[in-house]
Formats: structure tokens, sequence, C-alpha cells
């Protein structure tokens, strides 16, 4: 069984390590500065010790005064898991970095979210609909699509 890794001690090292980076955590999940989430990926998957090697999932929730972005990571090698989230408050061109980069796994979920919620991801190879058609009008889970 996986281990939930505590989201409070993971916000001190990755506070230490990038600062200004972490918004918030509790015993679960980090909360992290948009701006800085490809730097923090980097450092959950590369830093000894941590080794987050594996997506599980990305998805994203409209809470209509912003968007949430929610990535489970695993570690294959330590069995233990981490809730990543961050915000992006932007609705006319919410935009954050990709992390296909690290995880090849994000390649279809970013394209997802984009396709869904109209979320642009800086750095995916090929971000295009993925569920509606190109020419498809609105993003289909966002509160407000009619």
């Amino acid at each position: 069984m996986t281990v939930v890794t505590s989201g409070e001690d993971l916000a001190k090292k990755i506070a230490e390590a990038i600062p200004g980076s972490v918004i918030s955590s509790d015993k679960t999940s980090v909360m992290v500065d948009a701006a800085k989430l490809a730097q923090v990926a980097e450092f959950l998957k590369n830093t000894p010790g941590l080794d987050f090697n594996y997506l599980n999932f990305a998805t994203a929730v409209d809470y209509i005064d912003y968007f949430e972005l929610v990535y489970r990571l695993l570690s294959m090698e330590h069995n233990h898991s981490l809730v990543l989230k961050t915000r992006c408050y932007d609705r006319e061109n919410p935009t954050v970095p990709s992390i296909v980069s690290l995880w090849r796994g994000a390649y279809f979920q970013e394209r997802e979210m984009f396709d869904m919620f109209g979320i642009k991801f800086e750095g995916h190879p090929d971000l295009r609909r993925l569920l509606t058609w190109e020419g498809f009008k609105g993003y289909p889970l966002r509160r407000d699509y009619l």
C-alpha cells in the first residue's frame, strides 16, 4: 500500500530548495505558485529520497474565481505519494507550465485539460483538442459553459 507523504513536511523541503514557490500545504497536499510549477515538479522527481517518478493523474477543477490543477505523484522506489496543486486565476487566458518533459504521461492529460477547460500549457509539444473537434466552441467542463 502506498504511504501518503506529509504535505507539510514536503512543503518545507520545497520552500528551502525553491524559495517563494509554496503557497500552502496540509497533511496530504502542497499548493505551489503556478509560475514555479515546473521547477517544483522537477525537484520532486529528481531529488534523491523523494523520487516522484510516476504521474498517476492530472486534472483540473473550475472554482469560477480560479482553476485548480491537481497532480497525483507517486514514487515507485519509496512507495509514497503526494498531491501537488496549483491555481490559475486568469479565466480569459489561463496558462501554466507543461510538465510533459518530466512525465510523458502528462501528454494526453494536459491536452484533455486544454480541451475541456481551455487551460494552456506552455511548452507542451502538441497542444490541441483531444476529445472535441477543431473548431468546437467553448470548453465543456467550465462552469460558465452553455
